[in-house]
């Protein structure tokens, strides 16, 4: 896989004029620093490689609930009745997202994730990496500082990185050590990250943990943004958190969600975001600028599929869990018979682990040998701040995607390319 800015797609080209000499049709230099997103490159490996099985893209195998498209047909067919429920879809509607939608997220983030909303603002937008995007051009003066732990999730460093800041990326471990996170505290850090349950480990991160981190931002007068898309998605003993729980914890902390996931609305792009009120105005002017306001026709498959029946979720959640124990078991016995690969931690939560590889390759060279000789896809370790230490190489897998026959089928691909690689 060719790095940041040195494959054909990022070249800078020229071209010629309709009517004179060649024009400099090029990218900004500073995209030059910007990550160049892995999933795409995956995709055009997979492509050499037909029937090539993917643990490498987060997604769910699940579509909505029946109550989402219910709401939309529903809602098509008011609108071509009566004039005052067209105009609800067809024209813009509040910046910040209809007030029916923000009811729903106030009932679920304080209702259901007991967030202290108090000194909060809602926000919708499509998708929480829209949030995130939105928020890293509110905080950031070029230069200004972000904390995303390693392993981090690359969007995040992608969108500090075009809002002209600067991504801070210290190993502070699978459980992120608030003491290594308060070391990297400069005069220009605005923000510290967390994302429990974790992509890309599967990490569930202990309550305790997450109070001190966001006892650190209070004392440093930082934001704590809590990235929390997973939220619905535990299997162990530790349960999900949030940080903005913590009384008081609305005016300093940032709390992101999705239906992307949960409710396997990924195509839908609807996210949304508790922020702290002052914060508003600003996000107010990237909102209009690029969305004006999120699409009203998927603010009400949104309500609908925030009111769904828990039953739904909770079916989905015992079959995801079962391939989690699929995965684990099928590992363990490669590593009984001398698979030289082990997991980083047992994930408890999302639907990722990290696997460790005995290897000379590279994560990214790994992932290319592992599509083009065995017909499996993973992503590469250093797309997530995972440099492939002397002899080891790590692969994030994801099995939210597969159905347990072709899960198995894929693990015995990647079994079998991981155990190639490595002799």
């Amino acid at each position: 896989m060719a790095a940041s800015g040195s494959d054909p797609l990022h070249r800078k080209p020229t071209a010629q004029a309709p009517d004179g000499p060649a024009t400099d049709c090029q990218s900004a230099d500073r995209l030059n620093a910007v990550l160049t997103p892995i999933i795409p490159e995956v995709g055009r490996l997979m492509l050499r490689r037909p029937g090539c099985l993917s643990l490498a893209q987060g997604m769910v195998a699940w579509g909505p609930p029946p109550e989402v498209r219910q709401a939309v047909q529903q809602a098509l067919a008011s609108a071509e009745d009566d004039p005052q429920q067209a105009a609800a879809l067809d024209r813009y509607g509040p910046v910040e997202g209809d007030p029916a939608l923000i009811a729903a997220i106030a009932n679920e983030l304080g209702g259901r994730w007991g967030l202290d909303l108090a000194g909060s603002t809602l926000l919708v937008t499509a998708g929480s990496n829209m949030a995130f995007n939105a928020l890293a051009q509110v905080i950031c003066d070029p230069g200004d500082e972000v904390i995303l732990p390693a392993p981090y999730y690359f969007n995040h460093v992608m969108a500090v990185q075009l809002a002209g800041g600067r991504p801070v990326t210290p190993a502070a471990g699978l459980i992120p050590d608030p003491a290594l996170l308060a070391a990297a505290i400069t005069h220009r850090t605005r923000a510290i990250v967390t994302i429990s349950p974790n992509n890309p480990s599967g990490v569930v991160i202990p309550r305790d943990v997450l109070v001190e981190i966001n006892a650190l931002c209070a004392r440093h007068g930082l934001l704590h943004i809590s990235d929390e898309a997973y939220a619905a998605f535990v299997h162990g003993d530790v349960p999900h958190w949030s940080p903005g729980a913590a009384p008081g914890a609305g005016a300093h902390t940032i709390t992101l969600q999705s239906l992307s996931k949960s409710h396997g609305m990924a195509g839908w792009r609807l996210g949304y975001a508790a922020v702290p009120t002052p914060l508003m105005p600003a996000l107010a002017k990237v909102q209009d600028t690029i969305l004006i306001c999120p699409p009203r026709l998927v603010q009400q498959a949104a309500i609908a599929a925030l009111s769904a029946r828990s039953p739904w979720l909770e079916e989905r959640l015992t079959s995801l869990g079962q391939r989690r124990r699929q995965l684990l078991d099928t590992l363990q016995a490669a590593r009984s018979q001398g698979l030289a690969a082990r997991l980083l931690a047992e994930p408890d939560g999302a639907f990722y682990g990290l696997l460790a590889v005995k290897t000379d390759r590279s994560g990214e060279g790994l992932v290319e040998h592992l599509i083009l000789e065995h017909g499996v896809a993973a992503l590469p370790g250093e797309s997530f701040g995972l440099a492939a230490a002397a002899g080891t190489a790590t692969l994030r897998l994801s099995y939210g995607l597969l159905d347990q026959p072709t899960l198995a089928a894929a693990l015995e691909r990647l079994i079998a390319g991981v155990d190639a690689s490595s002799r």
